[in-house]
Parts: C-alpha cells; structure tokens; sequence
C-alpha cells in the first residue's frame, strides 16, 4: 500500500509538473496583455496611431523583415498585410505610408539574425519609423523535420532559447541603429485543423513559445506584439491558403485590421 500511495503521488507531482510547464506560459502571457490593455487607457500617454497622426513628419516609413508571412505567400499580389496594413493606417493617419517589404520565404530567426546583424538591412532601419517582424515558424518546421516525438520536448526547449535569444539581438540592433523606431512583432499561429492528431500538442507549446516574443518585447520601449492568433486558429481556417500553412488574402487582411486595432488601442510607451 505504501508503494501504490508513493507512485500516485509521484504520478501526481509530475502532471502537475507538466501542467505548470503548458499553462503557466499561458497566464504569463494573458497577464502581459491584460497589463497592455490597462495602460492603454492612461491620459497621459497617446497611441500609436495618434502618435503617428500627429507626428510632423509628412510621410512614414514602414519596414518589414522575416519569412514568407511577412512575404504574404498564399495571396494575391499586393494583398500581404504589410500592404494592407500600410494603406489603412496611411487612410487613419492622413499622411503618406512608404513600405519595404523584406519577407524572405522559408528563413529562420537565426538566418535574419544573420543577416540584421550583417547590415542588411541598416539603411532602411536608419530611415524606418516602424519595424514589423515575423519569423520563429521555420524554426519549429525544420526542427519537426529532424526530431521524433519523443524528442521534440528537449528539442523544442533549446529551439525556443536560441529562437528566443535571436529575437532579442535582432531588435537590440534595431534599436541601436534607430532608437526611436517602433518594433512590431507577430505571435506565432497555430494553422493546424482541430482535427489533426498533432493539434493539441501545438496548441500546448504555442504559448510557451509566444511569451517569448511577449518577454522580448518588453525588453524594449515603443515594442508591441500583434495578437495574431485572434485571427488565424483552428476555427478560423477561411483566413488559410489551399496549402494550409499560409493565410490567403483574407487572412492578411484579418491581420492587418488587428494590428489597426491594436495601433488605436495601445499607447506608445516611451523609455523610463
């Protein structure tokens, strides 16, 4: 009986265990978003977009780097958010939006990295008042390539440190280049049916790989991330491509009004 009554509760402290390790990264991430929200509501400080609107500059530069989202595969041409987004903040803002659209299909954070810290991109980060990034995708992709199920856990950890440590040398070299740009990161989103077999590990490691960029951003002022699982999840598989990976045109365009959302709703949070 002793024997029994120490393996449950072995049992027990190791679900627990791994119940704190999906779902702790969860709470950490609501909590920085419910604190977002909060301080988007103080007077004494104006959002993005009426920051933008009432800067005096007559036109703003808009820059985005990372992979084949950022690219906008799956729509029609002209149709990616950094387009769509441009043009609708260009129609809130009456100013003029210039955008350079760097997405690079199938590369990781390492690769940009690489590539950022080479100077790839520094005339364009000299000149930019607002960075948009997405990348961390083909990471996880060639990551499930390589390692078995069994593995995927330890893999996944030290993927998401280095993907983690990527990010935060990216935009510490935009900051040191442009210390007054906006950063303006993208969650990671889940594609995958509800039905795969695989969907609910997904859906379990996503958080833990998103607060990273939650935890990046904070680590620097005029930051934010666009919640863009709001948009593209399993229940909203209208917003994907055929290839099921991507979104289509109405993805990107679902993208773009949620960071439209998010640029009216979130004020500019300067250094202290």
């Amino acid at each position: 009986m002793k024997l029994i009554k120490y393996l449950l509760i072995c049992l027990f402290i190791i679900g627990l265990g791994i119940s704190s390790w999906f779902y702790y990264p969860i709470y950490e991430m609501e909590q920085m978003k419910k604190h977002a929200a909060e301080v988007s509501h103080d007077t004494s400080h104006v959002s993005y977009l009426n920051y933008f609107r009432s800067t005096k500059k007559a036109a703003i530069y808009h820059l985005a780097i990372g992979d084949s989202v950022i690219r906008g595969v799956g729509a029609e041409q002209n149709q990616n958010f950094v387009s769509q987004f441009s043009n609708k903040l260009a129609e809130q803002i009456h100013k003029k939006i210039q955008f350079q659209n760097e997405g690079i299909n199938g590369i990781t954070s390492s690769e940009l990295k690489t590539l950022v810290q080479s100077g790839r991109f520094d005339n364009e980060i000299k000149k930019a008042d607002i960075v948009t990034i997405n990348v961390g995708g083909n990471d996880i992709l060639r990551m499930a390539k390589k390692q078995s199920f069994q593995n995927v856990f330890q893999a996944f950890h030290q993927l998401q440190s280095t993907f983690s440590d990527n990010l935060s040398d990216i935009a510490a070299r935009i900051k040191k280049i442009n210390p007054n740009a906006t950063i303006v990161f993208l969650e990671l989103y889940n594609p995958l049916s509800p039905k795969d077999q695989v969907y609910q590990l997904a859906d379990q490691l996503l958080p833990k790989w998103n607060v990273k960029i939650y935890e990046v951003a904070n680590q620097y002022p005029l930051s934010m991330v666009i919640e863009t699982t709001k948009v593209i999840n399993g229940e909203q598989r209208q917003n994907l491509a055929p290839d099921g990976v991507h979104p289509n045109s109405a993805g990107y365009t679902a993208i773009s009004e949620q960071m439209m959302y998010q640029f009216k709703h979130q004020y500019r949070k300067q250094s202290v």
